[in-house]
Parts: C-alpha cells; sequence; structure tokens
C-alpha cells in the first residue's frame, strides 16, 4: 500500500515516511541534472538567486526525451543521483526537501538529508514511460539553453517512489543488504 504525499511539504510530514515507504507524490516538482545543478550552485555563489523558490520543494534528476505528438512529456526515467552529490548539501541548506533519482548517495548527502530533515526518494529506472504517465503538465522555467538538462516544472499526480533515505538516517540499501546476509 502507498502513502499519498503532495508537495510542497507539510511541516514535519517527511519525519513521518521511513525508508522503504512507497509514496504517490501529487504536486509541483523542478527538474535538475548535473549541468542546472552546476549553474544553480555558479549563481547562488555570485550573489544571485535561484530560478525558482526551493523552500520546501522536491527535484527530479530527470532529462526527458523529447516529447510525442499527443503527450506532455517523453520518457521521464530517473537519472544517478550521485551526479549532483556535490551540490545536494548547499540545496537541503537552503531549504530543498526532497530529491527523485536512482541510486546511492554519498555519506555528506545522507548526513546532509538527515540534517535538513529531508527525504531522497528513488524511481524505479527502466520505467520512464510509465513514470511520465504521472506528469500532467509541464514548463520549462529556466536555462532553456540546456536541452533534456532545462529545469522544467512538473504538475504531478500519483508519482510512484519509493523512500531510500529519510529524514532520521534511515537507508533502504543498507537495511536491505543487512536483511539479505541475515538469511
Amino acid at each position: 500500500m502507498s502513502t499519498r504525499v503532495k508537495i510542497p511539504f507539510e511541516k514535519d510530514q517527511l519525519k513521518t515516511l521511513k525508508a522503504g515507504d512507497r509514496v504517490l507524490l501529487t504536486g509541483t516538482v523542478y527538474t535538475a541534472r548535473d549541468a542546472a545543478h552546476k549553474r544553480m550552485i555558479e549563481q547562488v555563489e555570485a550573489g544571485g538567486s535561484l530560478p525558482f523558490d526551493v523552500v520546501d520543494q522536491v527535484i527530479y534528476y530527470v532529462g526527458p526525451t523529447p516529447t510525442k505528438t499527443g503527450q506532455v512529456i517523453g520518457s521521464a526515467g530517473p537519472t544517478t543521483s550521485s551526479r549532483m552529490d556535490k551540490y545536494t548539501p548547499k540545496l537541503l541548506q537552503m531549504g530543498l526537501k526532497g530529491m527523485i533519482g536512482k541510486g546511492y548517495r554519498s555519506d555528506e548527502v545522507k548526513r546532509a538529508i538527515v540534517d535538513s530533515q529531508a527525504v531522497y526518494f528513488g524511481a524505479i529506472g527502466g520505467s520512464a514511460a510509465l513514470i511520465s504517465k504521472s506528469i500532467k503538465r509541464v514548463e520549462i522555467i529556466a536555462y532553456d539553453d540546456l536541452g533534456t538538462e532545462a529545469i522544467r516544472k512538473l504538475e504531478i499526480e500519483d508519482f510512484p517512489v519509493v523512500v531510500i533515505n529519510d529524514a532520521s538516517g534511515g537507508d533502504l540499501y543498507e537495511e536491505g543488504v543487512a536483511t539479505y546476509r541475515q538469511h
């Protein structure tokens, strides 16, 4: 059974989510991959601001394929999250509360998730066409010159994810390995 969660997150809502929980997200998420992350952090370090307010929001690590006729977005599967790890702690400090991607996160990012009371969600790689059906509206809001890596604002409904790293330090990947070794 999945828990339905609205974005932007409500105060203390993320504390209830635990590693391994299946979640259906509904609301607004923003897309950004490595090139967009690099540019955002460079802008902030130069005294500028981010192209969207990250407070209580979610970034989905995705570079969607071109949109086909009759669709709002092309295939939209997750990108490997570790590529954003050097930028993630700063965004979490600025108020980001969720990330969607695939794969492991660094120890530094996992500490920053706990410190910021945030959550890292995993989307299933290889299910890009299915995931794209949960995306109802798409708008490019920044860095159009980056093509598929431009920042997009997505309106999603019942977007399926699993909690990988929770606000209390739970880690589904570590717990899964430990459980496997016990058997």
